[in-house]
């Protein structure tokens, strides 16, 4: 079985790799766990002031470093149950990101968790979990965790 796994620096993500860990059976279960990072507009770093564009990029920088060692953690809570793990990070839009991954990887299925907005949190902020599970080609599982107040 090929199993994405999207995460992010949320709890929704940590909760949703320890689900894939208790919930699936290692053996012969390969996991692609994947960071999508929103681009920043190529196209106008060059048109910047010089000093607003050396700090665009140290922060695109620092959100890689965040990426590679949230990637990391859930990399390697996944090996201690025995998958077969690989890393990547993306820089695209999420939804697509995920979807195109998952496509070219061939995944069986798709794991991200939920962030559970309602409302108009909800329809403002978007749900990368249901547009992913509406336009996902393999099976998608939400893991919604338990919203800390």
């Amino acid at each position: 079985m090929r199993v994405l796994l999207a995460i992010d620096d949320s709890p929704f993500s940590e909760a949703a790799t320890r689900e894939l860990a208790s919930q699936v059976r290692a053996k012969g279960t390969a996991v692609l766990v994947v960071r999508v990072l929103e681009p920043i507009v190529r196209t106008t770093i060059p048109r910047m002031e010089p000093a607003y564009a050396t700090e665009l990029a140290g922060l695109m920088e620092e959100e890689r470093k965040q990426a590679r060692e949230s990637l990391e953690k859930a990399a390697t809570t996944l090996r201690r149950e025995g998958f077969q793990v690989e890393t990547r990070i993306a820089e695209e839009e999420v939804r697509a990101a995920i979807l195109d991954i998952a496509s070219e990887w061939q995944a069986d299925l798709i794991v991200v968790g939920s962030h559970g907005r309602k409302g108009l949190d909800k329809f403002l902020l978007g749900s990368v979990a249901e547009s992913v599970a509406r336009h996902a080609k393999c099976s998608v599982w939400i893991v919604r965790a338990a919203q800390r107040g």
